[in-house]
């Protein structure tokens, strides 16, 4: 499986991200917070997402700069599952990823919760296709 994740993985459209929270669906897992909804995206990719960290949070941008970097890292490693499940379903769905801690964690505990984040999703929307 490729492990790129370019510009086409990236969710833009205002509505599109707004039409995200309008349906209400998550899943949590501590410190992470993933809302999502299935949509046609404009790309031919399974899916788009956003990464945010909250400024009220961590004040610096170069803080929620790093832990943005370190989430798109462990996604780009870890997409395979979610993308071979809506790959198989020929579905797109749109991601939003938000880090709600307000302390950042060391690189592997960080990297182990958000990979029980992207297990849970893909549960999830297995059990919804």
């Amino acid at each position: 499986m490729n492990e790129k994740m370019g510009k086409q993985y990236k969710l833009c459209s205002q509505k599109l991200i707004e039409s995200i929270f309008e349906t209400k669906q998550s899943v949590k897992s501590y410190p992470f917070i993933a809302h999502y909804k299935a949509f046609e995206l404009p790309a031919k990719v399974p899916f788009q997402l956003v990464l945010s960290v909250p400024k009220r949070n961590f004040k610096r941008a170069h803080d929620r700069n790093k832990i943005k970097r370190q989430m798109r890292e462990i996604i780009r490693k870890n997409k395979a599952s979610i993308e071979n499940l809506l790959l198989n379903s020929n579905q797109q769905f749109g991601l939003f990823i938000l880090f709600t801690a307000k302390e950042e964690f060391e690189f592997e505990l960080f990297s182990k919760k958000l990979i029980q984040l992207l297990e849970k999703l893909t549960l999830k929307l297995a059990s919804e296709i």
